[in-house]
């Protein structure tokens, strides 16, 4: 199964259906299964992010005991969208291609993500938290884990 390795507190966000698209430099042409990495870092900066603070609130997480080293999710990548920005309302612009769709990213999604234009949002859908998570030594862009099939 794909995997992908993201930051702390981001992982664990996409794996409490907090937050629906990963933002990266770099599209992918990857669909279906998708292991959700926690890497070992954790920003604590963006820990004390009111919005974010308040979302890993919810779920009981902060800092502290976010999972680290570990695959945390299974979702579905679903698409992976070029971030423009909407000019009437200054806010960023998911499309995927010329004549293709479009859709505007939510305030709250907005918060959870880095959407300047030229980069890409991966749209994650079922997302399924693991009860526990799986140690796992993380890589850099996408990469194979044997852990689970898919």
């Amino acid at each position: 199964m794909k995997a992908i390795t993201i930051w702390q507190p981001w992982a664990t966000l996409i794996a409490i259906l907090e937050k629906g698209n990963e933002t990266r430099g770099w599209a992918t042409k990857h669909r279906g299964p998708i292991a959700i990495h926690a890497g070992k870092k954790i920003d604590r900066e963006a820990c004390e992010e009111p919005e974010i603070k308040a979302a890993l609130a919810r779920h009981g997480y902060t800092a502290d005991n976010l999972p680290t080293g570990a695959v945390v999710a299974i979702a579905n990548m679903t698409e992976c969208w070029s971030i423009g920005t909407d000019y009437q309302s200054r806010m960023p612009l998911l499309y995927n291609g010329t004549g293709g769709t479009d859709k505007r990213v939510s305030l709250k999604e907005d918060k959870f993500g880095f959407y300047s234009p030229g980069r890409f949002a991966w749209e994650m859908s079922d997302v399924k938290r693991l009860a526990e998570p799986i140690p796992a030594k993380g890589m850099q862009g996408l990469w194979n884990w044997e852990g689970m099939s898919a």
